[in-house]
């Protein structure tokens, strides 16, 4: 039962959001982006964050990117618009992923 959980939690953290905006609040703030699914809410998050990394969340927020608009030549649409979390760790504690 417990590999069950486990697998949903890997997909509920799609990938890590790297930026020089994300990395930034990595050193200032240990806080820590990822992309994770539009139904995904805060606790569902923090619980995954904590399993797969074994580290303490405080704080969670969540942004819903919005979609936009795309030209090339002659093709035009719209890419695709995703929800991004924002995980902030108890002090001292890090995830080495991030690391560059």
């Amino acid at each position: 039962m417990a590999k069950i959980a486990e697998t949903k939690y890997y997909e509920l953290l799609r990938a890590p959001i790297i930026t020089e905006n994300s990395m930034k609040l990595v050193e200032s703030a240990n806080r820590y982006t990822f992309k994770v699914p539009k139904t995904a809410n805060k606790v569902e998050i923090k619980k995954a964050v904590e399993a797969i990394f074994s580290v303490n969340v405080i704080k969670v927020n969540t942004i819903n990117v919005l979609p936009k608009y795309k030209k090339v030549g002659k093709y035009e649409g719209l890419k695709s618009g995703y929800k991004k979390a924002i995980v902030q760790l108890k002090e001292g504690q890090k995830i080495p992923a991030f690391a560059v």
